[in-house]
């Protein structure tokens, strides 16, 4: 008969608790950028995250694509979105707001 201390036939190991493998926890209450699969860009105030990476951003901001280049970001287009619960599987870059700026591509031959 199982032993219900440890939870089932785990041979007496506790069950381990999912950890991140980042620590967000001092970016909390401070504005990042987050990049998506797919290609869609945000930037918000960080209120809250968990162990899969899921986000809550407040006053977010949703940067747009040009429509002729897929790949550039329009400069004066964005779009207001408020309050944003992000999923972390569809996370692919998160970075403080403070000290980025944009560089050109240096593996696209002019």
């Amino acid at each position: 008969m199982a032993d219900k201390k440890t939870g089932g036939n785990n041979d007496g190991k506790e069950k381990r608790r999912k950890e991140s493998i980042l620590d967000l926890s001092k970016y909390l209450e401070k504005q990042i950028r987050v990049k998506f699969a797919g290609g869609r860009e945000a930037s918000g105030i960080l209120k809250g995250y968990d162990a899969l990476l899921n986000l809550v951003l407040d006053n977010t901001v949703e940067y747009l694509r040009d429509s002729d280049e897929p790949y550039k970001l329009t400069e004066d287009s964005t779009r207001s979105l408020g309050l944003v619960v992000c999923r972390g599987t569809a996370l692919v870059l998160i970075c403080p707001q403070d000290g980025v700026e944009s560089i050109a591509n240096p593996f696209i031959t002019q």
